[in-house]
């Protein structure tokens, strides 16, 4: 049986953009060096809006406020599966990159799914949807 992965993660939209960063190197090479909406694993005994403010900190010492989930979606990977839960965010302080090796403001009409996580391909595509141009 595959590991399940819950996973709370940030939807931040600045003059219609939504924040992206990039993950590095990883022993999964089909999430290596692609896109993701940032965040992390949610910790046991954790709520998904707790995780999210708690994995934005330690990756990228950025402080938010959490609204509202905007989507969740479960993805079978090879390896593993995860279930991501997007919280609409909005930043409180600047970010500093501390484990992504860079990030991307994208428009949601120049979004390119080949780029991005596969688990994140369903959620992207109801983005553009809503938000697209």
């Amino acid at each position: 049986m595959k590991k399940h992965i819950r996973v709370a993660a940030a939807l931040l939209f600045e003059n219609g953009r939504i924040f992206a960063t990039k993950r590095g190197d990883s022993p999964y090479a089909y999430v290596a060096h692609k896109y993701e909406f940032p965040g992390g694993k949610i910790e046991e005994g954790e709520t998904g809006e707790q995780a999210v403010r708690r994995e934005l900190l330690e990756e990228l010492d950025l402080a938010v406020s959490v609204g509202g989930l905007y989507a969740s979606h479960t993805f079978e990977y090879p390896d593993f599966i995860v279930t991501l839960y997007l919280y609409e965010c909005e930043m409180q302080t600047e970010f500093r990159l501390k484990e992504h090796e860079s990030y991307a403001w994208i428009r949601p009409c120049e979004i390119k799914e080949e780029e991005w996580a596969p688990a994140d391909a369903e959620i992207l595509a109801s983005i553009r949807r809503v938000f697209g141009e």
